[in-house]
Order: C-alpha cells, then sequence, then structure tokens
C-alpha cells in the first residue's frame, strides 16, 4: 500500500484534487490517501494555514498531492512552509504542448527547474525609513545541488542540453556564484551540451525560438516567472503541473491558484491537477500506470469533446474526469 498526503486546499482546489484522485482511483494502485487541511478555510477553523500535524503527515507518507490554497495576508504561506520544513529543494515544471490544445506552439516539450530554497523567495525582507528592503541569498551549497539535480534529471529523462538562467551581467556576486557552480558541476556531464543565457534573453527566445530548450536551470523568483510565461505557450496554467522535490519527500501541485471566484461552480480545468498526479507517479516510480494516465488524459483534449470551458469545450470538472477515467479504463 503506497500512503499519501492528500492536500485539498481551498477555492478550485478542492474540485481539481476530487477530478484526481478519481482518476487515480481507476489505476491498478493500491493508494491509500490520507487528508490533510491547509490554506485559507484551515486557517478559518484553526488559526493556522498549514498546522503541524500536517507538516508531521506529509513527512510519514511516500508523497504528498497539493491542491491549492487562497493567501492569507499576513500569515505564512502552507506551500513556502511545506517545501521550507521537507527541504524540497528542486521545482520541476514541464511546458508541454498537448493535441488539441490551443497554444502558441504546438510541439514544445522542454522542462524548468528552479531552485526552491532560497533567492528573493527566501523571506528575508524589512522595512526602512525609505521603504522595504529584501535580500537575496545565493549559496554555493545551493546552486550546486540544484545544478546537480538539473544534470541528473536531464541524463535520467534522455535529454541533451541543460540551460542555466541568471541575470550575472547586473547581479555580478549572487547571479555569479549560481553561474560558476552551475559550470563546475557540468564537468560532471561530459555527454551534456552546457549553455547559460541571460534571464531578459530568455524570456525573448521563449517566444522567439522556445524549441532551442531542452532543460532550464534557474533561480527561484526566475524560474517562477519563466515557469508562467512557458504554460501561456502551451495553452496556459490550466495544463501546467509542477513536482517539488527533495532528497526524502516530493510534492506534486499544479501551478495555478485557487482562483476563489470559480470556486463551486464545477468549472475548473482538472489537467494540470492530473498531470501532477502523473509526476507523482514518476516520482514513486509507478511509471507504467503514470504512462497510461497520462495518455487517458491527452485523449480526451485530443478529442475535445467533453473539455472545460477554457479548453473550448462545455464539461464540468468532473465530467471532464469521467471522461479520462473511462479512456483509462479501456487502456486496461
Amino acid at each position: 500500500m503506497i500512503k499519501i498526503t492528500i492536500i485539498p486546499g481551498d477555492g478550485i482546489g478542492k474540485e481539481v484534487m476530487n477530478a484526481a484522485t478519481y482518476v487515480l482511483d481507476s489505476l491498478e494502485l493500491n493508494l491509500d490517501y490520507i487528508f490533510a487541511s491547509a490554506g485559507y478555510e484551515c486557517f478559518e477553523k484553526t488559526g493556522s494555514t498549514i498546522p503541524d500535524e500536517t507538516i508531521n503527515l506529509t513527512k510519514k507518507t511516500s508523497a504528498t498531492l497539493f491542491g491549492a490554497v487562497t493567501t492569507v495576508p499576513g500569515h505564512k504561506s502552507a506551500i513556502l512552509s511545506l517545501r521550507k520544513e521537507l527541504d524540497l529543494y528542486a521545482n520541476i515544471r514541464p511546458v508541454k504542448s498537448y493535441p488539441g490544445v490551443n497554444s502558441l506552439f504546438q510541439d514544445l516539450d522542454f522542462v524548468i527547474i528552479r531552485e526552491n530554497s532560497e533567492g528573493l523567495y527566501s523571506g528575508l525582507e524589512e522595512y526602512t525609513d525609505e521603504g522595504a528592503v529584501a535580500k537575496r541569498v545565493i549559496t554555493r551549497r545551493a546552486s550546486e545541488r540544484i545544478s546537480k539535480f538539473a544534470f541528473d534529471y536531464a541524463q535520467k529523462t534522455g535529454r541533451k542540453k541543460v540551460t542555466a538562467v541568471h541575470k550575472a551581467n547586473v547581479l555580478k556576486k549572487t547571479d555569479g556564484v549560481f553561474k560558476d557552480s552551475f559550470y563546475k558541476v557540468g564537468e560532471e556531464y561530459p555527454d551534456l551540451e552546457k549553455e547559460d543565457f541571460y534571464v531578459d534573453a530568455t524570456a525573448m527566445y521563449f517566444l522567439t525560438k522556445p524549441h532551442i530548450f531542452d532543460v532550464l536551470v534557474t533561480t527561484n523568483l526566475f524560474g517562477d516567472i519563466l515557469s508562467d510565461e512557458g504554460a501561456g505557450l502551451v495553452g496556459g496554467l490550466g495544463l501546467i503541473p509542477s513536482a517539488n522535490i527533495g532528497d526524502k519527500q516530493g510534492l506534486f501541485e499544479p501551478v495555478h491558484g485557487s482562483a476563489p471566484r470559480h470556486a463551486g461552480k464545477g468549472t475548473a480545468n482538472p489537467a494540470a491537477m492530473m498531470l501532477s498526479a502523473v509526476l507523482m507517479l514518476d516520482y514513486l516510480e509507478e511509471h507504467d500506470e503514470a504512462r497510461r494516465m497520462e495518455k487517458a488524459l491527452i485523449d480526451v483534449l485530443d478529442e475535445g469533446k467533453v473539455v472545460t470551458g477554457d479548453l473550448g469545450g462545455t464539461a464540468s470538472t468532473m465530467e471532464m474526469a469521467a471522461e479520462v477515467r473511462k479512456k483509462l479504463e479501456s487502456l486496461s
């Protein structure tokens, strides 16, 4: 039995999670879901956006599937807290075109690997008489660790090139450390092509020649921004999953937020949540089942008959989930 922590969250998080677990239930796996709370609704009930019992539970299960949460101003972020507590230092965000989806590019398939533990998301901010100051922390340890993760990922998945993204011409010391660490680690991978680009140039290349990319590795803020730009290339945030990986734990979540204005309407696109579950299955080394679930979703997207409104259809969240499950069961 594989124990999975399920954190639906709030907003559309609960709806897309229901859709994903409905599909997961039809797999030939013995999954044991253990539900936990986090987010705005959790805060209203408990006074905490991420209770200690939720964090402790994630440490005891094989993986965590996370929906989406609404931010509570002035209180700690549930997802950032989990990343820190579990030392989930690597964030994987695939950017992939799917058949049947209205995309700027129809044949993209690259991956952004984002350093998750430091940079401007370290939370080291303070007010000053003039306004406020944030400290950007870049260490050799974290830079080498994320670079090694990116090179290992490229090797494991059969990719050929790793691109470091930085702004070392302006942030000479912090991004200088990141760039130097990338090439130092890269010496251990002679069979992989290595290159680096400034982040502003990378943003332009995403729009003008995105096919040059294979695996990108970058710092926290840059990775966050570029992954949303990447989503715009292939149909939007409703199709972008993510994985947060550490040495001992993995957490999987769609990139989109909780969209509280759309909550309760049953119209949310569940694809990113399902694809996040696919990433989780690969993490658990259930590769055959991951491919089955992915193919079932791709078949539904390709047909375009039972999909949500953002994909050009009229189906509800659970109607789309039911169609994916039907396709999946036909692949048995």
